[in-house]
C-alpha cells in the first residue's frame, strides 16, 4: 500500500515538474525580458546621472575660470561662452550682466537682463531679480525706467519696496518732493519692510525736512 502511494506521489511530482518546465519554456522569456529591462534601465539612469554630473562640473569649472578674471570685459566674454542649462543658465546670465555693467556696457547688460526677465522657462525668482536689476541700470530714458519700476512696485511682488525706493529717488531728481515723501512714508509704514530699508527711508525723510514721530516727541 505504501509503495503504491509512493508511486502516485512520484508521478504527481513529475507531472508538476513537467507543467512547470512547460510554463518556463512558454513564458520564461517574459521574466528574462523584465530582468533585462531592469538592468538596462538602471544602467541608463546611471549613465544619464553621470552625464549630468559631468555637465554640471564642466559648467562650474567654466564659471570659476571666468570669475577669476580681474578684467570685467574679459570676464563677460568668458561667461558668454559658458554652456549652461536650467537654473545654472539663469545664474550665468545674471553674472554676465553684472560683468557687462562693471565693464561699462550698460546696453549689453540691459539686453542680457531683459532676456532673462522675458524667458518663461526661467524660474520666477531669477526673472524678478533680472527685471529689478535691469530697472536699476543707469539710463537716459527716465520714462522707461520709471515705467519698469512702477511695474515692479506692484504690492505683493518680491522687490516692490525696493522699487518704490528707486521711484522716490527718481521723483527727487525730477524735483517732485511730495511724491518722494509719499513713497517713503509707504515704505516706512509697510509691515514687510526690512530694518535697513526702513532706516534708509527714515533718514531720507528727515533730510527732506519731515521729523519722525520719535524725533518730534523729543
Amino acid at each position: 500500500m505504501s509503495n503504491s502511494d509512493s508511486f502516485i506521489d512520484e508521478v504527481t511530482e513529475e507531472v508538476r515538474r513537467e507543467k512547470l518546465f512547460g510554463y518556463l519554456r512558454r513564458y520564461g522569456w517574459i521574466g528574462v525580458a523584465c530582468v533585462l529591462l531592469l538592468v538596462g534601465g538602471a544602467a541608463f539612469n546611471e549613465y544619464r546621472n553621470a552625464q549630468a554630473r559631468n555637465a554640471a562640473q564642466a559648467t562650474g569649472d567654466a564659471l570659476l575660470a571666468a570669475l577669476e578674471k580681474n578684467d570685467a570685459a574679459e570676464r563677460a566674454a568668458l561667461l558668454e561662452g559658458v554652456d549652461a542649462n536650467g537654473n545654472s543658465a539663469a545664474v550665468t546670465l545674471l553674472l554676465r550682466a553684472a560683468a557687462q555693467q562693471e565693464a561699462g556696457d550698460n546696453a549689453a547688460a540691459a539686453a542680457t537682463l531683459n532676456a532673462v526677465a522675458a524667458d518663461g522657462d526661467v524660474p520666477q525668482m531669477y526673472r524678478d531679480i533680472a527685471g529689478f536689476k535691469a530697472a536699476m541700470l543707469p539710463s537716459d530714458d527716465t520714462a522707461a525706467r520709471k515705467a519698469a519700476l512702477e511695474a515692479l512696485a506692484t504690492p505683493g511682488l518680491p522687490f516692490s519696496l525696493l522699487a518704490m525706493e528707486q521711484l522716490a529717488y527718481l521723483a527727487l531728481e525730477a524735483g517732485d518732493t511730495a511724491t518722494a515723501m509719499d513713497l517713503l512714508r509707504r515704505i516706512e509704514e509697510d509691515a514687510a519692510v526690512t530694518r535697513g530699508l526702513r532706516e534708509r527711508a527714515q533718514t531720507l525723510m528727515v533730510a527732506l525736512g519731515e521729523p519722525l514721530p520719535d524725533a518730534a516727541t523729543e
